[in-house]
């Protein structure tokens, strides 16, 4: 029980930080005359939760460490071993904190028409971020991020393009791709310093 409260408390802290980096940003439209470019920065904590959450090398230090500080402070009985519960999700779990970001950022943003595309971007990015994952290393994250963002934006004309029923709409895609590979790799940036941060404060 003491697992679940303290991952649905992850899980709710971490998709009301990327719901509320997607408001602010969605008040502060960028400087750029091509529809569809955005920074995307709540996909940092996307990047976050899926290297951290889903990868037990972080949260295993975590625990050992924890450990091993409770078992100096309490009493040794017979077994002399004290357990802590992990705090990692699975990748449902990951993908469960980006579809209510999804959901109630439209939602508080008023922008309903546009949860078709953000729901198909974001999906197909995180496909894309969950099968590059097993390829990169803790130190190339923002490779993730770039191939994400990419994807996002590939999904995000697909969905414009059958909504709207205009292919010629397809013309912004080279521009948003190179856009994409510049934002993705800095949310996938931001995520990886995150991560090196936590996991150098957990080592020490």
């Amino acid at each position: 029980m003491k697992v679940q409260i303290k991952k649905l408390t992850l899980m709710a802290i971490l998709a009301a930080i990327a719901l509320i980096i997607f408001i602010i940003e969605a008040q502060i439209p960028l400087p750029v005359p091509i529809p569809g470019v955005k920074l995307g920065l709540a996909n940092a904590v996307t990047l976050f939760a899926l290297f951290y959450g889903t990868d037990r090398s972080f949260s295993n230090k975590a625990t050992s460490i924890t450990s091993a500080t409770l078992a100096t402070q309490a009493p040794t009985d017979s077994q002399n071993t004290v357990k802590v519960a992990p705090t990692a999700l699975t990748t449902i779990n990951v993908l469960t904190i980006l579809l209510c970001r999804i959901t109630l950022g439209a939602i508080f943003t008023g922008r309903l028409v546009a949860f078709a595309y953000s729901i198909t971007g974001g999906l197909l990015a995180f496909i894309a971020q969950v099968i590059m994952k097993r390829y990169v290393s803790k130190d190339q994250i923002w490779v993730c991020g770039a191939i994400g963002a990419v994807f996002h934006n590939i999904g995000q004309i697909a969905a414009a393009m059958v909504v709207t029923g205009t292919p010629s709409i397809a013309a912004y895609l080279p521009i948003l791709i190179i856009t994409g590979v510049l934002t993705g790799t800095l949310t996938g940036l931001v995520a990886q310093i995150m991560l090196q941060r936590l996991s150098n404060t957990t080592i020490g």
